[in-house]
């Protein structure tokens, strides 16, 4: 089930937000950078944040939440600014079913260009968006340590 995020959600958001990230991060930098105090309490800020504005999209698997999308709309152009599934739940379609519901929400809203940013390491992730139609972007590929990815939406398939 795809639902809306409540703000009695953002704990176990944060806490998905946490494992999912140890993933990619772990080895590449510092733990203090993604599991830091100071680093939970800024992700919990910003997802609370989310929560409230209506721009947090969760997944639920018998009643846990499994994985959660976070985005935003400006007029014709949207942000996907987090996508992350719990590892327990990978490979199980939880990913795709958010990244549905997102699509639809953005062709919903009138939305050409949906613009990301991935890890440049987390490789899963970058054949994920690939899968489902993400491509480089060619005017600013790069932000960091981050790939810059876009998806036209295109419409309604039919």
């Amino acid at each position: 089930m795809i639902r809306l995020a409540t703000a009695a959600d953002v704990d176990a958001v944060v806490a998905l937000h946490a494992e999912a990230r140890a993933t990619y991060y772990r080895g590449h930098l510092p733990a203090a950078e993604f599991l830091g105090p100071e680093a939970v309490a800024d992700s919990r800020e910003r997802w609370a944040d989310a929560v409230g504005r209506g721009a947090v999209l969760c997944a639920e698997r018998d009643g846990v939440i499994a994985g959660v999308a976070a985005h935003r709309v400006d007029g014709a152009a949207a942000f996907l600014s987090q996508l992350h599934v719990a590892p327990a739940q990978w490979r199980r379609g939880v990913g795709g079913e958010l990244h549905a519901a997102c699509l639809a929400a953005w062709r919903a809203a009138g939305v050409t260009s949906v613009r990301l940013e991935v890890f440049e390491r987390n490789e899963r992730a970058q054949a994920f968006y690939a899968a489902h139609g993400w491509t480089p972007d060619p005017e600013t590929p790069r932000s960091g340590r981050h790939l810059v990815l876009r998806l036209t939406p295109g419409p309604e398939p039919e």
